[in-house]
């Protein structure tokens, strides 16, 4: 099977939770059941014309790169015919038997049309709210999640700067995900929620993510670290934001009371600049801000980390670090923030209501700090081979279903 797939960010420029799942699952495609991949990607270079395609290929993956050019109007992020023929362009050349759509904001869902003018089967994989919120995370401006269910414009009066255009953008979007073959989300909370909301219901499913799963080594090295440092230590992996709870972190561990602990974040920008000019010596405990790892550091990262701090202030759609750590044997202290439980074990988890304060997040990591035992026992969590295989399973339904309406024609 060869699938084009398309995501805002591709290898050689990987970023996001999503961007991980596409390049992820399209090598285990190519790895595990010799699958061929063409990706389609957007980059923004000053040096070359708008709209210029630059080929590259990393891990025998070629990846189209449409060059978006700044300045584009408001309905360009959404729905750009530019790109979409552009898009349209590389299909043909490369004659795919299936299109993967992942996150296209900024790509635009314009080509969902014309990949299907030109006969190709579609699946459109949603991974966060841009399908639904023109905000992309359904987290209103002053920080507190939405609460929208179902999504309907009238509720999103307070949050947009013209709430006709934004009218406009999710009439649009729907009608283009109507278009596509399947629509999948990577949990059950946020299947029901697009499909209530008015985003291919009856047609879109609950396709949920893998990781990257612990190497050979890992536990030893888990178990080497805690037998060297006897004091429990915390990890944050998102960046300083409202939306990730870092505010709320940062209130939490002000007034502690307890310096018996360390706490690692992982400096996850591209420029080294999200903690920057923040003081985390300041707060309680021994901080230390660590460089970002991709998935080959995975097993590194974790192996020096005791419990996940996953305090999310959106309705989270899946929780892929939060998956990570539990297959590692971590416990965890998180929101209840849409699927993310799904997937946590409660004697693993310890969960906060959404939008609570700094002293139930206070109170948690009280709480782990006199546990007895360090760590919790890992957890089964697919892998993206799993993923994959779900995938090729779906897929082949959509083209045995094409082939039997072709013969019937």
């Amino acid at each position: 099977m060869h699938v084009l797939v398309v995501n805002i960010h591709f290898a050689p420029e990987t970023y996001g939770g999503a961007t991980v799942v596409a390049e992820e699952v399209s090598r285990a495609l190519i790895r595990d059941y010799g699958a061929r991949v063409t990706a389609v990607s957007a980059m923004a270079r000053p040096d070359l014309p708008p709209y210029a395609v630059l080929l590259c290929e990393v891990d025998g993956i070629p990846n189209y790169r449409i060059n978006l050019p700044p300045g584009r109007a408001y309905a360009e992020h959404y729905a750009n015919p530019q790109v979409a023929e552009a898009i349209g362009r590389i299909a043909r050349e490369n004659a795919p038997d299936l299109v993967h759509l992942h996150c296209v904001q900024e790509i635009g869902g314009d080509c969902i049309a014309v990949l299907k003018d030109g006969g190709l089967p579609v699946v459109l994989s949603t991974h966060d709210y841009w399908w639904l919120c023109e905000r992309q995370f359904m987290l209103r401006p002053g920080g507190v999640a939405c609460g929208q269910d179902p999504v309907r414009a009238g509720g999103c009066r307070g949050c947009v700067d013209d709430a006709a255009r934004a009218e406009t953008r999710r009439a649009r979007l729907a009608a283009l995900a109507g278009m596509a073959d399947l629509v999948t989300a990577p949990s059950v909370y946020s299947r029901d929620l697009h499909a209530r909301s008015g985003i291919a219901p009856g047609r879109i499913v609950a396709w949920e993510n893998g990781v990257t799963l612990p190497g050979p080594g890992f536990f030893s090295a888990q178990a080497r670290r805690r037998a060297a440092d006897p004091r429990v230590t915390f990890g944050f992996l998102g960046g300083p934001s409202e939306m990730k709870g870092w505010a709320l972190i940062a209130r939490a561990f002000t007034r502690l009371g307890r310096q018996d602990f360390r706490v690692l974040v992982a400096e996850g920008s591209r420029d080294g600049s999200w903690y920057r000019d923040r003081d985390v010596t300041r707060l309680d405990g021994d901080w230390e801000v660590r460089p970002g790892y991709g998935q080959e550091g995975i097993d590194a990262a974790f192996a020096e980390i005791d419990v996940l701090l996953f305090p999310s202030q959106w309705q989270e759609t899946y929780g892929l670090t939060l998956r990570e750590a539990l297959c590692r044997g971590l416990r965890v202290i998180q929101t209840e923030a849409g699927g993310t439980l799904e997937h946590g074990r409660r004697d693993a988890v310890v969960a906060m209501p959404l939008g609570a304060g700094p002293e139930a997040l206070r109170a948690a990591v009280l709480g782990e700090l006199e546990r007895p035992e360090r760590g919790a026992e890992p957890r089964p969590v697919r892998g993206w081979s799993d993923q994959a295989a779900e995938f090729l399973a779906l897929a082949e339904r959509i083209l045995d279903g094409a082939a039997s309406e072709a013969g019937a024609a």
